[in-house]
């Protein structure tokens, strides 16, 4: 590990600068979603599946079922923006276009490549949960200042699901085979990580499964830091998401070093 970070340095951040480039090129379509999506989830849950639902108990307090669910978009978006970030778009830059090869000729290493991809997975997850929180800031569901703890939030667990996706990309051989990690890992953390309900309502079995999740623990965190109400397990779910986006990193720095120089 220390010769990895070694071998890393600021040049990193003109990896980061390139994709940050094309964002902008792409701004239109790449904004959209992230706009869109805290909209429809609002009006398909919130508003539909909370009319019949109306309350539910988190943390010994009542809240609306909108209150509750809001900020369980915003860690899924910090999830989904910076996993396929990782996984899908840069296997399209190293398999497909051979962005890293071209890269790789300058004085760049490789080490910088991966954490360069790794840090704008990061802040791509820091884009789409502002933008949402901004819808969601408009629609009256935000408490502040201290939505403001989104931030560092979506920073460090967006670095944790970036460092994840880079795992998996360094042992995916073609790109249909992502469908297996997001079938085994994904979708089941958007349903049973207490986004859309409470993982306390689950049995008890269940409930240990899920509390070791880590969009669990991350929506723990955006929930206390919407809703104004730091109760409960949040400095568990803290050091949780923080050693964890470590020591994906180290990992996902690993592995994608062996890939990429084979």
């Amino acid at each position: 590990m220390r010769a990895l970070l070694r071998n890393t340095s600021l040049r990193a951040f003109r990896v980061w600068q390139r994709d940050f480039e094309v964002y902008l090129t792409n701004w239109k379509t790449e904004f959209l979603p992230p706009l869109s999506e805290p909209i429809l989830y609002v009006f398909a849950f919130g508003f539909g599946l909370g009319s019949l639902i109306h309350e539910v108990r988190y943390e010994g307090r009542d809240l609306t079922y909108l209150r509750f669910m809001a900020p369980g978009i915003v860690a899924v978006a910090i999830m989904f923006w910076s996993y396929f970030e990782t996984t899908y778009s840069s296997f399209v830059r190293m398999y497909y276009q051979r962005t890293f090869d071209a890269i790789l000729a300058t004085p760049l290493l490789v080490e910088d490549v991966i954490l360069g991809e790794l840090l704008w997975g990061a802040t791509k997850a820091l884009i789409a949960s502002t933008i949402m929180m901004a819808v969601l800031t408009a629609l009256g569901l935000v408490a502040w200042p201290s939505g403001l703890w989104v931030i560092p939030v979506a920073a460090v667990a967006g670095a944790m699901f970036a460092a994840l996706g880079l795992i998996i990309t360094s042992i995916t051989k073609n790109i249909s085979s992502f469908n297996v990690p997001m079938f085994l890992m994904i979708i089941p953390m958007f349903t049973f990580s207490g986004t859309f309900f409470p993982v306390s309502i689950l049995p008890r079995w269940a409930f240990w499964v899920a509390w070791c999740l880590p969009l669990t623990h991350v929506s723990n965190l955006v929930r206390a830091s919407v809703l104004g109400w730091w109760r409960g397990p949040i400095v568990v779910s803290a050091i949780y998401v923080v050693v964890l986006a470590a020591a994906l990193s180290a990992l996902a720095l690993r592995l994608m070093k062996r890939r990429l120089i084979q």
